[in-house]
């Protein structure tokens, strides 16, 4: 598969986004004009099935639901509903940093150029381990294994930074009945791995360095790219920052605030 960024992926889904509105306009809910999982891919139907973490705003668990429910854009608005998840940000020798451009099969931000693994920990015994943030980053290793292909033993526990949390919410792209709302632990790792993707989950790749990110970031309207929110957050406040010291990491670690950007 090619690393080469793809810069048509959004045009289509603006087209779509165009028509959702457009049911809203005549009077009609999305949910009135197709039928919730109707079309979507079958694979990641399934995964809807997960039992994601839900939290209140401190990040303490309060209750466990599906992906599914967890990223209903009714229940983030009306229940406020939260959950746990993660950012990876993963970096080679060279201190190029790995991104990933989520397949089209996705159904939150579909075709969104992102860092390099986004997910949720598990309502599982292992996951749920705060010690450490160390059920957290079980399951980045266990996503980085399912999106990427990245073996767990390329990434041990022990080589993850856990920085900080970030509490965010943002609307889907371009289906507008799923959503996110999470507290997002940022997790920074420099390794040597090999990548395998999953087609599924992954439509490219590539590594990039400081420079041909922030241009990636400035041009990416205008060449029709589209950006996930938390990693155009993320990117836009502390990643630089945090770039410039991947030798020092453990100066930045703030375990004690959840960081609000709602």
């Amino acid at each position: 598969m090619s690393s080469v960024f793809m810069k048509n992926s959004s045009v289509i889904g603006r087209k779509i986004n165009r028509s959702l509105s457009l049911f809203t306009r005549r009077g009609m809910s999305t949910g009135d004009a197709v039928d919730l999982l109707t079309g979507l891919d079958q694979t990641q139907v399934d995964l809807l099935k997960e039992e994601c973490i839900v939290v209140d705003e401190n990040d303490k668990k309060v209750d466990s639901a599906s992906k599914k429910t967890c990223h209903l854009w009714e229940n983030i608005e009306k229940k406020d509903l939260l959950h746990r998840a993660f950012s990876v940000f993963l970096f080679n020798s060279q201190n190029e940093l790995l991104l990933q451009q989520r397949a089209d099969s996705k159904i939150t931000f579909p075709g969104h150029f992102t860092n390099t693994c986004c997910s949720h920990p598990l309502n599982t015994s292992s996951e749920l381990d705060e010690t450490d943030a160390v059920g957290v980053k079980r399951a980045a290793q266990r996503k980085l294994n399912h999106e990427l292909g990245i073996k767990p033993e390329q990434v041990p526990l022990d080589k993850f930074h856990y920085l900080t949390r970030i509490h965010y919410k943002s609307r889907n792209v371009p289906d507008e009945r799923w959503g996110e709302h999470e507290i997002d632990y940022i997790l920074f790792i420099q390794t040597q791995v090999d990548v395998c993707p999953n087609l599924n989950e992954v439509k490219s790749y590539k590594y990039v360095d400081q420079n041909q990110l922030k241009s990636f970031i400035a041009e990416a309207e205008r060449d029709g790219n589209l950006i996930t929110p938390w990693f155009e957050l993320i990117s836009r406040t502390n990643l630089y920052k945090w770039w410039d010291n991947l030798n020092s990491l453990d100066k930045f670690k703030d375990h004690k605030t959840i960081h609000k950007y709602l």
